[in-house]
Parts: C-alpha cells; sequence; structure tokens
C-alpha cells in the first residue's frame, strides 16, 4: 500500500532518535494521518486513485505477507469484551503472549472489556459497542459515534495500555441511488509501524465493512491518524527490505452478507480474494 509505505519512509527521513519502554530505542515523529479507501464508488476514491494510482479495495500490506487469520481472529475477540488469551491460544492466534499473566491468562481490562464492560461511575457497566450500532442506526449523522478503551482510571491494571485508543464513525450522504456511506477514523496514540501498524489498519478496516453491513451502509474509507508513530531500531533492515519491494494491487474482502448481528460473525463469514503480497519478512516484537 502506497500509503503505507509513504510513512515508512517519512519516518526513516525524518525521525529522530528516542528512548522508549521497551529499551530497544526508535527513530520517531509525532503526528501522521493516513487515508484508506474501501470502495472504489466512494466519495473521493477517484481523486486519490489519480493522484496515486492506487484503486481502492481492502487495506491489507502487500510488500509482505500479514497474517490476516490473526488479525480477524483477534477483533473477534475484541468483539467479545474477551481479556484472557485463552480463546485466542485455542485458535493457534499467539499475538498478546508475551503480556499475559503467565498462569492465568489474564490481560486486566484492556480493548474487550473496554469496548463491552466500560465502568461507570454508579458501578454499571456500559456496552460502546451496542450502544455504537444503535447510534449509527437511529441517528446516523450524529456526531458522537465514538468508542474509547483509554479510561484513565483503569490504565494501570491493563498489561498493556490500548495504543488504539479512540475511533469514530461518520455517515456521508450518498450522491447516487445507493445506501449512504461509513467512515472510520482511528486515533492511535503509539504506533509500531513495523509489526503493529499492518495489523491495526486492516483491523479496522474490517471493522468499518462490519459496521457498515449491520447498519445497512456501505464502507467509505478508514482514516488512521497517528501520534507516536515509531520504527524500532531492530527493525530497520526489514523496513528497508520492504521498501525495495513494489506495492502490489489490494486485495478484496467479501464478508458472508446474512449476518446482520456485530456480535454474530464467525472466522468463516470472511473471505478474502486476489491477495498477492511479497513474502513474509520476520521482526522480533519490542515488550
Amino acid at each position: 500500500m502506497i500509503q503505507y509505505c509513504d510513512i515508512l519512509k517519512k519516518v526513516l527521513k525524518e525521525g529522530t532518535p528516542c528512548d522508549d519502554r521497551t529499551g530497544v530505542g526508535t527513530l520517531s515523529i509525532f503526528g501522521h494521518q493516513s487515508h484508506y479507501y474501501l470502495d472504489s464508488h466512494a466519495p473521493g476514491a477517484v481523486e486519490h486513485e489519480i493522484r496515486t494510482g492506487q484503486k481502492a479495495g481492502f487495506p491489507l500490506v502487500t510488500t509482505k505477507k500479514v497474517h490476516l487469520r490473526s488479525i480477524i481472529h483477534e477483533l473477534l475477540w475484541f468483539l467479545r469484551g474477551d481479556t484472557n488469551i485463552a480463546w485466542l491460544k485455542e485458535h493457534n492466534v499467539r499475538i498478546w503472549d508475551e503480556w499475559a499473566d503467565p498462569d492465568t491468562g489474564e490481560l486486566g481490562p484492556v480493548y474487550g472489556a473496554q469496548w463491552r464492560s466500560w465502568a461507570c461511575p454508579d458501578g454499571s457497566t456500559l456496552d460502546q459497542i451496542q450502544q455504537l450500532i444503535h447510534s449509527i442506526k437511529t441517528k446516523p449523522f450524529s456526531r458522537r459515534h465514538i468508542v474509547t478503551a483509554w479510561n484513565p482510571g483503569q490504565v494501570e491494571e491493563m498489561a498493556l495500555p490500548p495504543c488504539h485508543c479512540l475511533f469514530q464513525f461518520h455517515v456521508a450522504r450518498s450522491k447516487d441511488k445507493g445506501p449512504d456511506w461509513l467512515s472510520c477514523q482511528l486515533y492511535q496514540r503509539s504506533a509500531d509501524l513495523f509489526l503493529g501498524v499492518p495489523f491495526n489498519i486492516a483491523s479496522y478496516a474490517l471493522l468499518t465493512k462490519m459496521v457498515a453491513q449491520v447498519c445497512g451502509l456501505r464502507a467509505g474509507k478508514f482514516v488512521h491518524t497517528l501520534g507516536d508513530a515509531h520504527i524500532y531500531l531492530n527493525h530497520l533492515s526489514q523496513v528497508e527490505e520492504q521498501l525495495d519491494r513494489e506495492p502490489r494491487p489490494l486485495p478484496k474482502m467479501v464478508l458472508n452478507h446474512d449476518v446482520q448481528d456485530i456480535f454474530a460473525f464467525t472466522y468463516d463469514d470472511f473471505e478474502l480474494l486476489n491477495y498477492d503480497p511479497h513474502p513474509h519478512i520476520k521482526g522480533e516484537v519490542a515488550v
């Protein structure tokens, strides 16, 4: 993807050396935004294609193979409201293993807890995802379609505080006879560009398509806004290798149209078509 390659190039060119929590060290910039068009008919998609030469599609990085199965299972795990890695391990997904309690598998009140069981001052809990779907269906043009995983009162209880911490949906009126357009913007406070960000882009693009389907809308675009965007120093050679590769056309993601409940999706309800990536590039995760 051109947008992803552009930020890698920017950080290599403009990034400043920074110490970090993991001790590995990074090259870092602060503040960046990318737009990923999910449908060729979405507002702005034609202009984007003319400007960049890249057609709309599902934004799964093509300059290295990305493990989509882990992305899908992790997103379904978030939507379950789960905070224990047992369900992930049942599906051979190990991306959270390094942070989980070695005895219990617990992670504390991370994404799933905040999305589905936000702790209210009166002792009750709020299901932000259920509230979001209801809000989009009943007040589509509201500016309050927001979900946050950053709960200041519980951050210290989390094994890893949320990196992708707040997202907002927006509905735009259609100019043709089709359904209106749904787009999503994510604010990500901390962005590991080599390992994490390809997962984050695909995950939120997929969530946008899922929400659009259950709300009777069309998925328009995913806007990715980054705070601290960084490349770990032990990933520099891998990033250079990626940038030596030519981005390939984006694949297409097809959802099972029979699913009309955001919580009813299963792994088998997703089909990726025409994904032709360059080979996988290995990199160690900084814990």
